[in-house]
């Protein structure tokens, strides 16, 4: 393959810090990992564990077999719920199927589970900032019954019906970026004076620290690779991050993506991962940079230190 053209002078790759792997998604992969080599009967997991087609073929190379509904699984099978969480119904149906479940959600969602439950339970209307669909959104909502709302965007904050005005709170997916919320909350915190919210944003840390990451990136870079699926939430919001800060960026699933036209006249390339993605692409993506253009330096920039670190779920 011929080398793309780039600077004389080669080109410098700054790596994000942090990026990839959070918490949440190492407990989650670990837990899948563990049940596989702990037990003697087929493990089946509830949807994706985490949404990378990458770590899911390891898992499925392993033994874990993924299915989209609980009704694919013979009864009395161990069964893992992914990190995203699940609704009440759910829980109930893989009882009444007996069932052996396994809780990977990632415990920063299982805290805004709780704490739905707890404004429902006092009489609240729950709003859930957040995409239609996702299955942390659709877990989060099915922790209730009634009483409970999702919203996208401003104008869907500024239609929606409660039952009393006076008694309305809200939270966030954890994988959306600031930029996603502020004008949604301002939007509900003008219709429902005194609503009620979380104290720190529910915005995962790990999301916040890697969003921040990029932000810096996009006035370092004249590109930004972010290695991620398609089908990743906090992955898309690190590119749209990206551009919103003024930089060029693109979501890439590994290497085979890149388009070596992207890399005509630049200069500097900044290189960072959503929470899902492992860092064996990362180093897939140094490679091919290596391989197809020069390369003056790759240096890691200073950012924060994620010490979290959560137990593998069991049954």
């Amino acid at each position: 393959m011929q080398r793309c053209e780039n600077s004389k002078s080669g080109v410098e790759i700054i790596l994000a810090s942090p990026r990839g792997f959070c918490a949440g998604v190492v407990r989650a992969i670990e837990t899948v990992k563990l049940t596989i080599q702990s037990s003697d009967s087929p493990v089946y997991v509830l949807h994706e564990i985490v949404h990378n087609k990458h770590v899911i073929s390891e898992l499925e190379g392993l033994g874990a077999r993924f299915v989209k509904d609980l009704d694919e699984i013979p009864e009395g099978e161990i069964c893992i719920f992914s990190a995203h969480g699940v609704s009440v119904a759910t829980e109930k149906q893989a009882q009444r199927h007996s069932l052996r479940t396994i809780d990977a959600t990632c415990p920063l969602v299982t805290s805004i589970h709780r704490m739905v439950e707890q404004y429902h339970s006092n009489g609240y209307d729950v709003i859930i900032i957040g995409h239609h669909g996702h299955p942390e959104v659709e877990g989060t909502a099915g922790r209730v019954f009634h009483r409970v709302h999702v919203v996208a965007n401003e104008s869907e904050a500024a239609h929606v019906t409660v039952r009393d005005s006076e008694k309305v709170a809200y939270v966030t997916q954890t994988t959306l970026s600031q930029q996603d919320v502020i004008g949604i909350k301002s939007v509900l915190e003008k219709r429902f004076d005194g609503i009620k919210g979380p104290v720190k944003s529910n915005i995962c840390y790990a999301t916040q620290n890697r969003q921040n990451a990029v932000r810096y990136l996009a006035t370092k870079t004249d590109l930004i690779f972010v290695v991620g699926s398609k089908n990743s939430s906090n992955s898309n919001r690190l590119k749209e991050v990206a551009d919103e800060a003024g930089g060029t960026s693109y979501l890439i699933d590994d290497y085979r993506d890149i388009e070596p036209s992207w890399l005509k006249d630049v200069k500097i390339i900044g290189l960072t991962a959503g929470a899902s993605a492992p860092e064996r692409l990362v180093n897939g993506v140094l490679e091919w940079l290596n391989d197809n253009v020069d390369v003056k330096s790759i240096s890691e920039m200073e950012g924060t230190e994620e010490t979290v670190s959560f137990k593998p779920a069991t049954i």
